[in-house]
């Protein structure tokens, strides 16, 4: 064997050359590139075969309880008796008119009658309101319920799934996405608008019905457009539900985005990223807009029809019951009687449209959240069948596996890998970045199942346990951990359940965590922010640490459990391993041959096979053996580290506790691939809300850290006038004017008829031969206002649409830039999380769409005010967020229960306010049906009175009456979006929240000095500074520090002094409180904030790429523009070239959502040439080189070495080989520079620079 560089050179090689399933582990996803292609083909056209697929309407019910089946047959039965109100209101009518028109000579005949239907009237006005309040309360009041138990059952189904599920399926931008706004739809479809259908269904029967009683004849006549109309709104439905699918699916990429970009948000404002993410985000915006407008024309000519039918119908009406008249012996007041029952029944099958369409969308959103909730995973997480046993002994052996990774099935990972680890032992896996050692935890972990092969526990293949219970019997303690939304007490109390506080403080102080805990002014109930990014990469790990030891596992995974941990924690926490792996079987993931020379047995594994086994005194008798050449190569690299002979040791810790995690390319960040060759990672890719490590040090201090963060729910928003929505779509004035005139004229028609009506009631009183020629008249007439109606509704349509479209595309991106353009500070508290602006995104512009369009043509048509809205459900859609996010943590410690409960809990406040707001809408819309039939009984009556008294006539009577019911049947169609309008404040409010929000610093704004020329003299003057969350923890007290142009400084300290802290206030992600932050002599504040930043080059630790090509990841860093010149020589400084080249589709080869295609180390030095193309005055590396093997580090430290020439440098850092040629060493310490020099006077001075580096010689010779 040769050395780790030699398999690296192999690698290499093989990747050119192409590789075979002989080479399963080195394969690597770069020669998979032409698979990635054909898989992407795949997925965009399942996803295009989807985007057209819906449920069945019945199915949308799936879900009920037997309170929803009640809450459903009482607004059913209330829907249908709302809906014969109206059919019974034409007996009433055209017993008036006989009363009127028959009487007419006898005025107190003519009030007794109409006294009689005056009374009806009231008394049908109050069963109306008891129906329409039970219709809408019940509908309303189950689907919010029902929608409630989707999101529910959804995340449920979600967090069940296998993790291969996430690896090809899905990721966490689909999911919030859909539990925020597709279930908006869902809801929709049925909710209320079921009420609205049923009652319109009824309403039209009803109407049918009536009518046959009334004159059977002339009822069939009528009823001939009937299957014009069935046919036109089927055709509209079909339409409707085609462009549902296709916007939902834009929007879900828009989701997607939106996710990725808040939660990498340091990382884009870091290399100005902000305009390239709005420019995609407007691109899926676009796609949304087109079909919004498509909708609105198809809907448009779907009501012209309806009308166009429904007004020729009258026509016919009056034409052939004047025939009836004449022939028949109809009166007038049965005529009108059939005429109003199929006008109101016809009218009432028109109305339903809206309710198919919104049915049709809820069926669409309901597919793919309907297909996930019934998915059965081939390793279900809430499977209680398998064998459990009183306990285990912890014998592991993987015994002739063959292994390939779901998404990539061509490429074999193991082929026949065999492995035995003995109960109680200690077994550290090593290798070079690729080997395959990470999957051998998935396997044991069951994350995944080998395609064949056993793996075994206690002899009895792991398939056969119960998964639960399983792995409630195996600890995992991984190199990146991962932490809840939630406080320190409940993210350790994941380990186990019902876990009480003494056990919980007990492991906290074994994982040696105890000390900073209490330093916090809430202790243990110190909130830990997003992904606990309110702790530094220390306190995290030490977290995660105690949350292992709580469970008190049989086998215990480590996979560079302590590489985050400074010198002297991560001595103390390695003892407080090794006394818990006593009994155990242990299992490490090894990248430091120092933490694993304990190990009964080390296994070395190579292309996904062990090529040596034994323990570290064995194998390193080998002088040629693999392992031995490792420890040589570490050799090298410790004796780089010696600087004085006195400190003849490598330091291996520096103390920042954040810059270790991706020494090795650790599983947590690849759910897929395992160490990291594999590169893919479903858990990097639903990690949507890390950020860039370089700035969370501000979260290191060892004390403070209330996590008290304000609550989104505690600030009630304020009330919105629907003019300031109005004003957004200034640009579309000339399209609202036109789509006005069209409402206008739309409107008009309706007051047209009704006055029409009341001069053709005399007609019907009149000789036969005037009736003849003055019922072809009116006749004519209506057909006159049928075209009209036909042309002007899908004019008005159009234009709304097109302006409404625009005002959502607008909002949408005016929010996300709003957004993006905030100052960091604003992303760290609570309700800014990733989950939670997502959601608000989602679920906010889908509600204010049901506002625009047709609605905006209703408002002008029926002068109604209506906005939809849907309470947020922030906390809830974060808590998704998170479980989805950490899946492999979340099932690892069987957190299903634990998720959904707490999800639960999170959705009961929106529950309730939702369950108030359809009580109150009932209210409103019963009250609304009984004021209107007392309005017609007072109008009736005091009409009789005054025809009695001569003081006016039955026509006057009429043309009042006519009015008022026309007036009604526009009214009830803005009326009936009385229960959206109730619930519309909270959903403009939140829109307006967001756009009223004033960055304090803000990469938009334009203002601001430019320097001709940078120098790079950088200077921290009495620098103090606290962080907006935490403003009783000072970070820094009186920081001063000088550098001065072309020099490199290095800053070291322990965990939590706030090294990175000083890159923070560098790159303005924060202002300091007191004191200046000057470049080359002018401070900082006054210089233009985008350009400034262009200045600065940034590379992290822990690398975040976009989801797209290597060139664009690499051009990103210029904006986007660079040449390929440019992208090349930038690679090739990063020694990223070569591998980039090697890969089958080059610098076109995708990255996959945050880089999992790639291995840790390509990844980084992906980063680094993002940073090098910028060309940058000043760079900023914050242990740049730690997720690099041996040699790839000491190349990418030359290139590091040549690009700093010239240029001003600042190194966070954690190895000495890395700074022992600076210009200058800062030791930061208790909020200042404790002691600053040169490398060698530090040593001699014997300060904290010595006391550090005593520490790391200690912890390096443990």
């Amino acid at each position: 064997m040769v050395a780790e560089a030699s398999l690296d050179a192999q690698r290499t090689s093989t990747e050119m050359t192409g590789s075979t399933s002989d080479d399963p582990a080195v394969q690597g996803p770069e020669n998979t590139q032409e698979t990635d292609d054909r898989q992407q083909d795949s997925n965009r056209s399942k996803a295009k075969h989807e985007s057209n697929k819906t449920v069945p309407f019945y199915k949308l019910f799936s879900f009920a309880d037997y309170w929803d089946c009640l809450l459903m047959l009482v607004g059913a039965i209330s829907a249908v008796a709302n809906g014969i109100v109206m059919p019974l209101m034409t007996i009433l009518i055209g017993d008036a008119i006989d009363a009127f028109g028959g009487n007419a000579d006898n005025k107190q005949e003519v009030v007794h009658e109409v006294s009689k239907a005056s009374m009806k009237f009231a008394a049908i006005g109050a069963g109306a309101f008891f129906a329409a309040f039970f219709q809408v309360s019940c509908w309303v009041i189950t689907g919010e319920r029902q929608a409630a138990r989707i999101r529910g059952l959804y995340l449920k189904a979600i967090l069940r799934q296998d993790i291969s599920f996430f690896d090809k399926e899905t990721n966490s931008g689909e999911v919030v996405g859909r539990m925020s706004g597709d279930t908006v739809l869902i809801q929709e479809a049925m909710g209320e608008k079921v009420g609205k259908f049923i009652q319109y269904v009824a309403c039209f029967f009803g109407g049918i019905v009536i009518a046959f009683i009334k004159g059977w004849l002339l009822s069939l006549v009528l009823l001939s457009s009937l299957p014009l109309l069935v046919l036109s709104g089927s055709i509209m439905s079909f339409a409707f539900a085609k462009m549902a699918s296709r916007g939902q699916a834009a929007y879900s990429e828009a989701a997607t985005l939106v996710e990725r970009t808040i939660g990498s948000i340091r990382t884009v404002a870091s290399f100005t990223g902000e305009k390239q993410a709005i420019a995609q985000y407007n691109q899926y915006l676009t796609k949304a807009y087109r079909v919004g407008v498509q909708e609105g024309l198809a809907g448009g000519f779907g009501f012209g029809f309806v009308r166009l039918f429904v007004y020729c119908t009258y026509g016919l009406t009056i034409w052939f019951g004047g025939k009836m008249v004449i022939e028949k012996g109809y009166t007038g007041g049965q005529v009108i009687s059939v005429f109003f029952a199929v006008l109101t029944g016809s009218m009432s099958l028109g109305q339903a449209s809206p309710s198919l369409a919104a049915f049709a969308a809820g069926q669409a959103a309901a597919f793919k959240m309907f297909e996930t909730i019934k998915r059965q995973p081939d390793i279900d997480a809430y499977d209680s069948s398998g064998q459990q046993l009183d306990d285990i002994s912890g014998d592991i052996e993987l015994r002739e596996v063959c292994f390939s990774y779901p998404s990539r099935p061509d490429e074999q990972i193991f082929n026949r890998f065999s492995i035995s680890i003995s109960s109680g032992t200690t077994a550290a896996l090593v290798g070079q970045s690729g080997s395959g050692k990470s999957t051998v935890i998935s396997l044991i972990e069951r994350f995944y199942d080998p395609n064949a092969g056993e793996v075994l526990i206690d002899g009895i293949n792991l398939r056969e346990f119960q998964l639960k219970w399983i792995r409630q019997k195996i600890g995992l303690v991984s190199q990146e951990p991962v932490l809840f939304t939630c406080s320190i007490k409940e993210n350790i109390a994941y380990g186990k359940e019902r876990a009480t506080d003494e056990e919980i403080r007990a492991a906290a102080a074994l994982a040696n965590a105890s000390n900073f805990i209490d330093k916090f002014p809430h202790g243990f109930d110190t909130m830990v922010g997003e992904h606990g990014t309110q702790l530094s990469g220390g306190q995290k790990q030490r977290i995660s640490i105690a949350r292992a030891i709580l469970k008190d596992p049989r086998i215990l995974l480590l996979d560079e459990a302590t590489s985050a941990l400074d010198a002297e924690s991560e001595r103390v926490v390695q003892e407080t391993l090794d006394r818990i792996m006593i009994n155990r079987t242990t299992v490490i993931v090894a990248h430091r041959l120092s933490t694993i020379r304990n190990a009964d047995v080390i296994a070395v594994i190579h292309q996904g096979k062990v090529i040596e086994k034994g323990t570290h005194a064995d194998l390193t008798k080998d002088p040629d053996g693999a392992f031995s050449q490792l420890v040589r190569l570490q050799e090298i690299k410790r004796e780089s580290e010696q600087h004085d002979a006195n400190y003849l040791s490598r330091p291996e810790n520096l103390v920042d506790s954040k810059r270790q995690p991706s020494q090795r390319y650790s599983f947590p960040q690849s759910l897929s691939r395992g160490s990291s060759g594999r590169g893919s990672s479903s858990q990097n890719s639903f990690r949507i809300s890390n950020a860039m490590p370089t700035t969370q040090d501000h979260f290191e201090t060892s004390e403070g850290g209330s996590g008290a963060f304000p609550s989104a729910a505690s600030d009630k928003p304020k009330e919105i006038s629907i003019l300031r929505i109005a004003y957004l779509n200034k640009p579309e004035i000339p399209l609202l004017l036109l789509g006005t005139l069209a409402a206008a004229v739309t409107g008009a028609i309706l007051p047209t008829v009704g006055l029409l009506l009341s001069h053709m009631i005399n007609t019907f009183f009149e000789p036969a031969d005037e009736l003849r020629k003055d019922s072809k008249f009116w006749a004519l007439i209506f057909v006159a206002l049928s075209v009209g109606a036909f042309i002007f509704l899908p004019l008005r349509s159009y234009f709304f649409s097109v302006a409404g479209c625009k005002l959502i595309k607008r909002i949408r991106l005016m929010c996300f830039e709003k957004i993006i353009h905030m100052e960091i500070s604003w992303f760290d508290k609570a309700e800014n999380s990733s989950g939670a602006l997502g959601a608000r995104l989602s679920t906010d512009a889908a509600s204010i769409r049901t506002l625009v369009g047709d609605a905006l043509g209703l408002l002008v048509q029926d002068i109604a005010t209506v906005v939809t809205a849907l309470k947020l459900y922030e906390e809830a859609s974060q808590v998704a967020n998170d479980a989805v996010g950490n899946i492999r943590t979340v099932a690892a410690f069987c957190a299903e229960e634990k998720v959904m409960k707490l999800y639960h809990t999170k959705c009961a406040g929106p529950i309730q306010t939702g369950i108030r707001q359809g009580l109150v809408s009932g209210t409103g819309f019963g009250l609304s049906l009984f004021f209107l039939f007392s309005v017609y009984a007072c109008s009736f009556y005091a009409g009789a009175k005054l025809v009695e008294k001569g003081k006016t006539s039955i026509s006057d009577v009429f043309r009042v009456f006519f009015s008022l019911s026309m007036a009604a049947i526009a009214m009830s169609q803005s009326g009936f979006m009385t229960p959206a309008a109730s619930k519309a404040e909270s959903s403009a409010a939140s829109v307006f929240a967001i756009l009223d929000q004033k960055s304090i610093i803000d990469t938009s704004d334009d203002s601001g000095m430019t320097l001709e020329q940078v120098k790079g003299d950088i200077e921290f003057h009495h620098v103090t500074f606290k962080y907006p969350t935490r403003p009783h923890v000072p970070v820094f007290k009186d920081l001063s520090l000088t550098i001065h142009a072309g020099e490199t400084v290095a800053l070291v300290g322990e965990s939590g002094s706030g090294k990175s802290t000083v890159i923070s206030l560098l790159q303005r992600f924060y202002d300091p409180d007191s004191g200046q932050i000057t470049l080359d002599g002018t401070e900082i504040q006054k210089l233009k904030l985008k350009w400034f930043r262009q200045q600065m080059g940034l590379v992290s630790q822990e690398p975040v790429l976009f989801n797209d090509t290597i060139r664009a990841n690499i051009a990103y860093g210029k904006g986007g523009d660079a040449t390929e010149a440019e992208i090349i020589a930038a690679a090739e400084l990063a020694n990223a070239h070569k591998f980039i080249s090697s890969l089958q589709q080059g610098y076109d080869t995708l990255v996959g959502e945050r880089g999992i295609q790639l291995s840790g180390g390509q990844k980084q030095r992906v980063a680094i040439a993002r940073a090098i193309v910028k060309s940058p005055k000043i760079l900023l590396l914050d242990e740049a080189t730690s997720a690099l093997d041996a040699e790839s580090e000491r190349v990418v430290q030359d290139a590091l070495d040549r690009v700093r020439v010239d240029r001003t440098t600042i190194v966070v850092a954690h190895r000495l080989s890395t700074i022992k040629d600076a210009d200058l060493i800062a030791v930061v310490k208790n909020g200042a520079i404790a002691e600053k020099g040169k490398h060698d006077t530090l040593l001699n001075k014997g300060g904290a620079y010595d006391s550090l580096v005593a520490l790391h010689i200690t912890a390096a010779s443990s």
